[in-house]
């Protein structure tokens, strides 16, 4: 009977095919008594991650079923309201074409021919007769209702699945709804990880890790950056007069996901596992043809579907941007990051969120740069146009004021209206004649934040060139709404012409860099960021990596990828070979540190940095990044330092190890278990980095009180010094790859010790490289949820690709 007892303690496991591997059909899960309800061995883990995810970055279960309601409600008022201007509008007696004569008793003469709203207006029967004879509004109600029945449904399964989260936050992970925003990410998947000891959600490993739970939630976003590194996916395009263009939308992303991983016929057989057909090489050439014929049949699809959709993407963004327009005309010369940019940009495990932030920081820097660009001849014309638009649209005011009666005088307020929108759009062609502009410490300040950027932008910021291709990943919002509107005409042919071209390659692809990850399934294999395998010989992994140059990431996105995972998940651990890079580039750091400036004397220069880099951010790890870009800059003038010495010249780099050396300790991390003590974060801030923190130099950055400091730094600190890495990494990288007094270079490396305790020079030993340097990227080869225009702070930009008169560095 006890035995009987003790077995009934067990559940088995019925649903083996969702998620179990072959050969454990049978096993056997202990689930404690009180969580036997949901949540031990979930059937699809990537969902239920994704779903967490999504619950906590959309605020909740109230804030998530509210949106996708109003997304109804919007998809309903533009499509009545569509059919109603269409067909129950007379816009004769709207537009005053016929005379209507109210004869009602009593009606004032005067007012007898005065147009009024209802006037123009057809009877409802009218209307309805009007909408009924009409067959191709009817055909296009039937296709829009047929999509919204369709959307009603995917909301209703949301709302069941999405209340089973809520159930799980409030049950199994102990967050009240009312406290879900006090809640970080990093807390919320700690938990998550601690309740994974106590009931098995997946069942293959007693405890998930980090990287497992970021796999499954981005395993196919991690596909898309990837071939986007390698330049596999067909978004470039020659076109006459406009050259090398970068052309990626939203429709022709979502074909690209829909064809490769969750569509029919599709590479992958569900969501963790690639059909194991595409793993064998036996087959290519006819899994090759296989996937050209479902390409074609996508694009013949899209072709077919083409009216449609153009149909919608018009009203779309008429009845979305037109009232943005008429009040912020300056708005559509606005920029955002590209869709490209963000995949081009993304490190390998990145969250949405995490990519938000980052790029959002980029923002005000990245468009400084945009903006230093003007155009001599431009700027004339602007200006004579101001003029002439502005004097006569003061006349109109001021005869306006006068007399309210011109207002009735035909298309004055037309007039005014365009004149307003003319002025507008010529100042922002005006540059600020007060500011001064430095292209190359502008362009080093972009890198800080974006983490990546070709070689050859290095000593080429002032060229016309450079600024087109940073425009291709941070375009004007006007850019952003034409491209949107033409995806539907374009993707067809795109899918047709280019995508099936490179079918083969995809094949090859997915069938080299895929992986199966024990308790996590296939997943793409640059994205265990393993330096083995996929590092770069000439981003510090030298000896390290056994990849060919098919093998490996370009840009050194395996290696900063690892240092921004490391840096956010501090109590990740990493394998082996990644642990011996991490040890090797703080070795790298505490040599290169040897030979840089003071941390003291760098944050003394901190606001005449930020001043001379024109950052507006008072944020003490901002400051710092402004001391380390612009430190260089003054040491290479010879001015005098506050010690009344001569600085000699030093560079980013060893600024950059200066930093990072005082946030370290003299542990380094060790590929055993208990390297916690050097990576954990302390209690005080525990999204702390990789490096225990100075306190000297972290009380130096804030003079707040201690209630916003602890609040604000862990993310900032961590922000900053892996802007301080992505610096760093560069510039040894350029080091490796060009020898010292190359063209091209921003700064060369000169020795230097601590100028606060000795004024003599020591030599710093130089980084070689083993293998030739591989061909610079072009942007022109590379490759919203939501993503993601969310958040963006947009600001007023006008450029061309010339170089102005302004004052400059």
């Amino acid at each position: 009977m006890a035995n009987f007892e003790a077995y009934q303690e067990y559940q088995r496991i019925e649903d083996f095919e969702e998620d179990s591997p072959p050969g454990e059909e049978d096993l056997l899960v202990h689930v404690p008594e009180g969580l036997k309800d949901s949540w031990h061995h979930i059937k699809n883990l990537d969902n239920f991650f994704t779903r967490i995810y999504h619950f906590h970055q959309k605020n909740g279960f109230a804030c998530m079923m509210m949106s996708e309601f109003f997304e109804l409600i919007q998809f309903l008022f533009v499509v009545t309201f569509t059919t109603f201007l269409f067909n129950c509008v007379e816009y004769d007696v709207l537009f005053a074409n016929r005379a209507v004569n109210h004869t009602a008793p009593g009606q004032n003469p005067l007012d007898r021919n005065k147009v009024t709203l209802p006037d123009a207006i057809l009877p409802s029967q009218q209307c309805t007769e009007s909408i009924q004879e009409n067959s191709w509004i009817i055909f296009l109600l039937i296709m829009a209702a047929i999509f919204w029945l369709y959307r009603l449904i995917k909301v209703f399964c949301n709302v069941l699945s999405y209340w089973e989260i809520r159930q799980f936050y409030i049950k199994a992970l102990k967050i009240r709804m009312d406290e879900l925003c006090n809640f970080t990410w990093q807390e919320v998947q700690d938990r998550l990880i601690s309740l994974q000891r106590e009931q098995q959600m997946c069942i293959h490993k007693k405890e998930l890790t980090e990287l497992d739970i970021y796999h499954r939630i981005l395993r196919f976003k991690n596909y898309m950056v990837a071939m986007v590194n390698k330049s596999l996916l067909p978004v470039q395009l020659q076109l006459p007069l406009l050259g090398n263009v970068v052309f990626l939308t939203q429709g022709l992303k979502y074909n690209f996901e829909l064809i490769l991983f969750w569509g029919p016929g599709s590479l992958f057989q569900n969501k963790w596992n690639l059909h194991p057909k595409y793993k064998k090489a036996g087959n290519r050439l006819e899994l090759a043809q296989q996937l050209s014929r479902i390409i074609l049949l996508m694009g013949l699809a899209n072709l077919l579907l083409c009216p449609f959709i153009l149909v919608w993407q018009v009203l779309y963004a008429f009845f979305s941007y037109t009232e943005v327009i008429r009040r912020e005309p300056g708005s559509l010369g606005a920029r955002r990051w590209s869709l490209y940019g963000r995949l081009y940009l993304r490190h390998f495990n990145e969250l949405d969120h995490e990519l938000h932030g980052r790029l959002g920081r980029g923002y005000k820097p990245t468009s400084k740069y945009m903006n230093s660009f003007t155009s001599p001849l431009l700027t004339v014309l602007a200006k004579n146009i101001a003029f002439f638009s502005g004097s006569v649209l003061a006349v109109l005011i001021a005869l306006t004021v006068y007399d309210e009666d011109v207002l009735t005088v035909q298309h004055i307020l037309t007039a005014i209206t365009v004149l307003g929108v003319v002025i507008t759009i010529a100042r922002s062609f005006i540059p600020d004649e007060h500011m001064v502009w430095c292209p190359e410490q502008l362009l080093q300040c972009v890198l800080a934040h974006i983490h990546y950027m070709p070689d050859h932008w290095r000593g080429n910021a002032n060229k016309s060139e450079t600024r087109d291709e940073v425009a291709q990943l941070f375009q004007y919002k006007a850019v952003f709404i034409l491209e949107e509107l033409l995806s539907p005409i374009v993707t067809p042919f795109i899918l047709i012409f280019l995508l099936r071209n490179k079918s083969l390659e995809i094949i090859d692809f997915f069938r080299n860099f895929t992986v199966e990850v024990v308790g996590v399934g296939d997943i793409c294999s640059f994205a265990q960021m393993d330096i083995r395998r996929h590092g770069n010989p000439m981003w510090m992994s030298e000896g390290q990596t056994e990849a060919s140059i098919y093998q490996q990431a370009e840009n050194g996105k395996t290696e900063l990828s690892l240092m921004h995972f490391t840096i956010k998940n501090p109590r990740w651990q990493p394998p082996q070979e990644s642990s011996v890079f991490i040890s090797h580039l703080k070795e790298k750091v505490q040599q290169d540190a040897q030979g840089g400036p003071s941390t003291q004397l760098l944050l003394s220069e901190a606001p005449l940095c930020a001043s001379l880099l024109s950052n507006e951010s008072g944020s003490g790890p901002n400051n710092v990044l402004a001391s380390v870009l612009a430190h260089p800059v003054l040491t290479a003038t010879g001015l005098p330092g506050r010690d009344r010495r001569f600085l000699p010249p030093s560079t980013a780099a060893s600024a950059a190890a200066s930093v990072l050396a005082s946030l370290s300790t003299s542990q380094l991390p060790h590929a055993s278990r208990n390297r916690s003590h050097s990576l954990q974060p302390s209690a005080t801030y525990p999204e702390s980095t990789m490096y225990h923190s100075n306190r000297t130099i972290i009380d130096s950055m804030y003079n707040s009180d201690t209630r916003t400091r602890n609040n604000v730094l862990p993310s900032e600190l961590a922000s900053a010094e892996m802007s301080l890495h992505a610096i760093y990494m560069h510039e040894v990288h350029q080091q490796s790859s060009q020898p010292l007094g190359a063209p091209g270079q921003w700064q060369n490396p000169v020795p230097m010790r601590d100028l606060q305790t000795n004024t003599g020079s020591q030599a710093r030993s130089g980084h070689t490289a083993s293998l030739s340097m591989p061909t610079p990227l072009h942007l022109g080869g590379w490759t919203e949820e939501e993503e993601e225009d969310e958040g963006e702070e947009e600001i007023n930009s006008g450029s061309t690709p010339k170089q102005g008169n302004r004052s400059s560095c």
